[in-house]
């Protein structure tokens, strides 16, 4: 019998629209999943189906004209979306830590690193900027920056791209949050440098007990460090399940061709299987199954209707019609 595990994050029926002049853009329709105490989720997905959105939304981080119509985030034991200004600045950077996708622009040029590290430290905790300091040193060298105490007075633009992410992680985790949301940890890395992010942030999970969720496009981080997987398409969660039963025996048609593409070393082709077609234009997403017309399988039925929630176990599932 399997352990029970205790559920920190729980998203139910999550929908942020985005208002435009053009239209609706619905770029997170109906998201749900959870996420236990000391796991790491991996939501994955190509580049425009939603997987940053549903990150800002739990932060609640999402500005005009984009707005969150409708779900509840369960963090904890209490509602994300119903938490006063001052309540929710509480649990930004101290039980809840983000590192953003693009460090070069979400670091400030005009201060220290460490200085930066130093004020998330000091927004929610009393302490003097010496103590801060001692702790910044600290997570600096934890994460990898070599010769910590230096680095503490280098500016942004000293560092590299991999220093960067460091440091963000430095400041993410700065105040021993309950969860860690990852948006993109190792894009523009090179594969070296990935392989330490990945590897820095599965031992700070492992340390402290922490949860994780990694926001990718790239299989390869998935299958590196992830518990379970959440797929997505086109503003929705197509399926959803341990790592092991994603990989080893997906079934959603949207998952099997992504893992079809990507490369391996013991299956070596001329040219990889490609998904034919784009993502749906959001501002006029299709009737039925969103992924109908790019799948090989669908049928008259799938362009009509919601595909149904099929359970293939207890921590596995799938939305779609063609799974027997």
């Amino acid at each position: 019998m399997s352990e029970e595990k205790e559920i920190l994050l729980e998203v139910k029926n999550l929908k942020t629209w985005f208002h435009t002049s053009g239209g609706t853009v619905k770029a997170v329709d109906g998201v749900s999943f959870t996420l236990n105490k000391g796991e790491i989720l991996g939501i994955v997905g190509e580049s425009g189906c939603g997987k940053s959105v549903t990150a800002y939304s739990i932060m609640k981080l999402i500005d005009s004209p984009g707005k969150i119509e409708n779900g509840e985030i369960i963090f904890d034991g209490r509602d994300i979306l119903k938490l006063r200004d001052k309540e929710l600045r509480s649990v930004r950077g101290k039980d809840i830590g983000m590192i953003f996708q693009d460090p070069s622009a979400f670091l400030n040029p005009v201060f220290t690193c460490g200085n930066q590290i130093d004020e998330a430290i000091l927004a929610h905790r009393k302490m003097s900027r010496k103590e801060a300091k001692e702790i910044t040193i600290g997570l600096m060298d934890k994460v990898g920056i070599a010769d910590a105490a230096y680095r503490y007075n280098d500016y942004p633009h000293r560092l590299s791209g991999g220093q960067k992410q460091r440091i963000m992680i430095a400041m993410a985790i700065a105040n021993s949050p309950k969860l860690l949301i990852a948006d993109e940890p190792t894009t523009a890395l090179d594969v070296t440098v990935q392989a330490q992010i990945l590897y820095i942030i599965k031992k700070l999970q492992q340390e402290n007990n922490m949860s994780v969720m990694i926001i990718t496009h790239d299989m390869g981080v998935i299958a590196e460090i992830c518990d379970r997987v959440a797929v997505m398409y086109a503003s929705e969660i197509v399926e959803y399940g341990t790592a092991e039963e994603i990989f080893s025996s997906p079934k959603h048609p949207y998952t099997i061709a992504l893992l079809e593409s990507i490369p391996r070393l013991d299956n070596v082709r001329e040219r990889l299987p490609v998904i034919e077609g784009d993502l749906p234009d959001p501002l006029h997403i299709p009737a039925g199954c969103h992924f109908a017309p790019r799948c090989k399988l669908a049928d008259k039925n799938c362009t009509l209707s919601s595909p149904p929630k099929v359970e293939i176990s207890e921590s596995h599932y799938a939305n779609c019609f063609k799974i027997n």
